[in-house]
């Protein structure tokens, strides 16, 4: 963990000095530091599950995200306060980082908290609309609010255990009632989110500028799932009684978002409802309590990082050259910039989990769990499955087809940035099922 945030600490200075690119290469060179470290690490398999390989993934897709989104806010550059958003960018980086690799619990709580300052401040001041301050006021109230009680849960468990050292918990059986247990899980089921706890979500995605959607969509999310895997194995008896509830709300609260997915008129608003139902599956994954739905669960998660942000990235495209983000008005790209339709094709079909992708992987595991668990969830999963296909198909032919309007056909032309942003989206989620075929 040291020679991680020994590279992020010394990348520091460069904000202060040079230009975003350098930042970036910055970035992108402790990603492979990262990368080449672990990998001659040689325990780092699937059939065994481990919270180093989960934090492992993480800790990747969330360095490789804080990259794309230098690119993808390239446009601020020439902003008087560029050198605040790199630093909240920065901020954010070293908390997750310290959030996913650290073993204490109370320190773990401490970092998640804190990764909520950069995200707020994002909203906030690169918001697009006045709504924003509503939307950040909602994402730091509904977790504030969950997680608070999670602070006394920790105190409890240490005083149980004797220890707060999280790689203890399944070795240790602790007796916990379901009034704690609700109160321990509470939090992490805001964060992913739940159905019912969700409402902070949507706004929050609308309002925020193409970095805080894509941090939120890629990282923020998977804080919920990361912090269920390290509670659950702390009363796995308690869990087993409350996974039929938890189990039978997620698979609803994801059919119901897959049906208001269909409603929407903002492309961004479409994008974050499918991110609950995607996330209701990793949910029943996880509660089923098999090893199928927990690996699934890690598949699924960082699948999801990679294509939800990339809907996001070619959502806000669209939005530079059009200033609004309605479905009305977005329209017809296929006659104007036929080389991006390519990638909103290839992107959705990923996101529809099409294979070859990472998607798919995950998708198969979780259904496949929740199939164990009970034969009766068969009937929402295939609503929820087909519901994907329909709202993302939705989303495919309402931005693709139709007549552009006039304001379109006067914008400028697509950069090579931006697609090699989308490629560098794409092209991990189909490269990851190749390398690990054995899973």
């Amino acid at each position: 963990m040291l020679k991680i945030l020994g590279g992020i600490l010394f990348l520091a200075p460069l904000m202060f000095f040079t230009t975003w690119m350098i930042v970036g290469s910055g970035v992108l060179s402790i990603l492979f530091l990262w990368w080449t470290l672990v990998n001659f690490v040689p325990d780092f398999m699937f059939e065994n599950f481990s919270f180093s390989l989960t934090s492992y993934f993480l800790v990747l897709l969330l360095i490789w995200l804080i990259f794309l989104m230098i690119m993808s806010s390239y446009s601020l550059a020439k902003m008087s306060n560029n050198l605040i958003f790199l630093l909240l960018l920065f901020m954010l980086l070293m908390f997750l980082v310290l959030t996913f690799l650290t073993s204490d619990f109370l320190m773990f709580y401490i970092m998640f908290e804190c990764s909520l300052i950069p995200t707020f401040l994002l909203i906030m001041g690169w918001g697009y609309q006045p709504e924003r301050t509503q939307a950040g006021w909602y994402l730091l109230f509904y977790t504030l609010v969950a997680s608070l009680p999670l602070l006394v849960c920790i105190f409890l468990v240490g005083h149980g255990l004797g220890t707060l050292n999280m790689n203890y918990f399944s070795f240790y059986s602790l007796s916990i009632d379901s009034f704690m247990f609700t109160f321990l899980v509470l939090a992490f089921l805001v964060k992913m989110p739940m159905y019912f706890f969700h409402l902070w979500l949507p706004s929050a995605h609308v309002e925020a500028p193409i970095a805080g959607s894509m941090i939120l969509a890629g990282i923020l999310l998977k804080l919920g799932g990361y912090g269920l895997m390290r509670v659950l194995v702390i009363d796995a008896s308690i869990s087993l009684k409350l996974s039929s509830f938890i189990i039978s709300v997620s698979l609803m609260g994801g059919l119901i978002t897959s049906l208001i997915c269909l409603a929407q008129s903002d492309i961004k608003a479409l994008i974050a409802y499918s991110s609950v139902a995607h996330m209701s599956l990793v949910l029943g994954g996880l509660f089923s309590s098999y090893l199928w739905g927990w690996n699934g669960a890690i598949m699924m998660m960082v699948a999801h990082g990679l294509s939800s942000s990339s809907l996001f990235c070619l959502a806000n495209i669209s939005y530079e050259r059009i200033n609004s983000r309605s479905l009305v008005l977005i329209r017809g790209l296929l006659n104007i910039f036929p080389s991006l339709t390519i990638w909103w094709f290839l992107v959705s079909a990923v996101s529809m989990a099409a294979p070859p992708s990472l998607n798919l992987l995950g998708e198969i595991s979780l259904i496949n769990s929740l199939v164990a668990w009970s034969e009766w969830t068969v009937i929402v999963l295939i609503f929820i499955s087909f519901m994907s296909a329909a709202y993302t198909l939705y989303l495919y032919s309402s931005t693709q087809h139709g007549h552009p309007i006039s304001s379109l056909i006067a914008s400028y032309p697509i950069s090579m940035r931006e697609i090699l942003m989308i490629f560098l989206h794409w092209f991990p989620l189909n490269l990851l099922i190749f390398l690990n075929w054995n899973w």
